[in-house]
């Protein structure tokens, strides 16, 4: 967050979206660390804490992921993502469960065991974020979330200009070139 000075005289439009920018990548580095802590204590690894977030935000919003989606948000293959999912279900963190709107496909939801971990490490994470925010009117909130909402939609549009990858994700370094096929040595 930008420390600002009483003498300061207002920043314009351009330094206060700067800022925002700036806040947006710190709120994002603190919650990677603190994710990483989560994965490090219950011994899941940052894939499958990364798709557990993904299913977490797809139950928050009411919209469940199915295990395509969670594919592409994690731009993974399909066994890849098959071989995560069935880790996580077998770990108790997550189920499967029949979509009502088409019974061939299966939703990804969190399991009970899988919520009450999470829980019980972030419930103090949110006593944290209501204390912090306890100075702070509704009106700034609501200001607050119509910002955030704004500045996800403008992640979402820039996401869906993004050129789609040519390759499958295995064969791809980490530049997003492809990755250059090995010859098979002669036997």
């Amino acid at each position: 967050m930008t420390k600002r000075r009483a003498d300061d005289p207002a920043p314009d439009r351009a330094e206060l979206e700067r800022q925002l920018s700036a806040d947006l990548r710190a709120i994002t580095a603190r919650s990677d660390r603190v994710g990483r802590h989560f994965a490090r204590v219950n011994e899941v690894s940052s894939n499958d804490f990364r798709a557990l977030l993904h299913i977490m935000v797809g139950e928050t919003a009411q919209a469940p992921l199915t295990l395509a989606q969670l594919r592409q948000h994690m731009d993974v293959s399909p066994a890849a993502i098959t071989y995560l999912v069935d880790r996580m279900i077998e770990a108790g963190h997550i189920r499967r469960e029949a979509d009502p709107e088409d019974r061939r496909k299966w939703l990804l939801r969190y399991q009970e065991s899988g919520m009450s971990l999470a829980h019980a490490f972030f419930r103090p994470l949110g006593a944290h974020m209501s204390a912090a925010m306890a100075g702070l009117s509704d009106d700034d909130l609501v200001a607050a979330h119509r910002v955030f909402a704004a500045m996800i939609e403008g992640m979402s549009a820039f996401e869906e200009e993004l050129p789609k990858p040519s390759a499958p994700p295995s064969t791809r370094l980490a530049s997003g070139a492809a990755a250059p096929r090995r010859q098979q040595a002669p036997r």
